[in-house]
């Protein structure tokens, strides 16, 4: 038998089955739309990157990202038998668009947060895995850990990473999220994507506030949505944000909208769970702003939203009646 070709338990009726197309056909009909494998490499050289970026400042002040590099470039650190990783996409376009150009929210926000609805997903993944593969250790990653998410996307065959920074899939765009399996079984990794944005520059130009300062390279600090989620509510928007805010009140999907490859792409997230709560795809503003600090934390309980807080969207909201219109 071939290294990803297993003998499968009696329940499964013991036959011979390739395990990566039986992990695939459970993660997909769980909702994710693409699932890659990659061996587990050192990622020196994209650690190397990564910590460039975080050198040049160009992460702001969220220094939860300037921690555990050891970890990043060895998925080792994280358990000593770990030898792939598997990469699954899961959609947010849900078809929906925004009602109107004033106090915008980003797609990926209209409902619940995605870290609980994907991480339940993949730990329901990781259970299927064992049944197939009893001596099986796993570990589920979904943008909080100490990993390199969007390359092991990369390794794992899922897309390419845009000039903006996301990774582009040819058939699904880029509207989705990336989550990671870290197991200790060993696969042979899948074919990577070779990058398909060419001469494109839609991205780089139509950024407002012109935060994509080279291909694949953003400045947060110039970014609409980390001023606009990340920043902490005390702080001021600067004025050269606050003026180009385009209508976004949390979050900007600027870059990903003039995407052509998303321009091909149709609504693929049938996740009721990611569909805008109310209908609502824009703050009502005065609503948001007459709300008391219980009232916010009740209408936005197990919604990403709920991260900038109160006093943080009503500053965006503040920011964005004075000059962002």
């Amino acid at each position: 038998m071939s290294k990803n070709q297993i003998e499968t338990p009696p329940r499964f009726g013991g036959k011979i089955l390739n395990l990566k197309h039986l992990i695939s056909d459970f993660a997909k009909e769980l909702g994710f739309l693409d699932i890659g494998f990659a061996e587990g490499t050192n990622l020196s050289n994209e650690a190397g990157n990564y910590a460039k970026w975080i050198e040049s400042g160009f992460h702001a002040d969220m220094h939860y990202l300037d921690k555990n590099f050891d970890k990043k470039e060895d998925i080792r650190l994280l358990f000593e038998s770990a030898k792939s990783v598997i990469a699954l996409a899961y959609p947010y376009n849900t078809g929906f668009n925004h009602k109107s150009d004033s106090a915008k929210i980003s797609r990926y926000a209209w409902g619940n947060d995605y870290h609980d609805i994907i991480k339940k997903k993949l730990k329901q993944t990781t259970r299927y895995i064992t049944e197939l593969m009893p001596e099986a250790e796993n570990r589920v990653y979904i943008d909080t850990g100490p990993t390199l998410d969007r390359q092991w996307a990369i390794k794992a065959g899922l897309g390419w990473q845009g000039k903006n920074g996301n990774i582009i899939n040819p058939k699904y765009g880029s509207y989705f999220f990336i989550g990671l399996i870290i197991t200790s079984l060993e696969f042979v990794s899948d074919k990577q994507i070779k990058n398909h944005c060419g001469k494109c520059t839609a991205c780089l130009e139509a950024c407002p506030t012109k935060a994509i300062i080279a291909p694949e390279i953003v400045d947060s600090q110039k970014c609409i949505s980390y001023w606009t989620i990340e920043a902490k509510p005390e702080k001021v928007i600067p004025e050269p944000i606050a003026d180009n805010l385009n209508g976004w009140a949390y979050g900007c999907d600027i870059c990903q909208e003039v995407c052509p490859w998303n321009k091909k792409i149709e609504s693929n997230s049938k996740d009721e769970l990611l569909f805008p709560r109310y209908g609502e795809t824009n703050f009502n503003v005065d609503k948001i702003m007459a709300m008391s600090d219980e009232e916010f934390r009740l209408r936005f309980a197990k919604s990403p939203i709920k991260r900038t807080k109160h006093e943080g969207i009503k500053r965006n909201l503040r920011t964005y009646r004075v000059g962002g219109a």
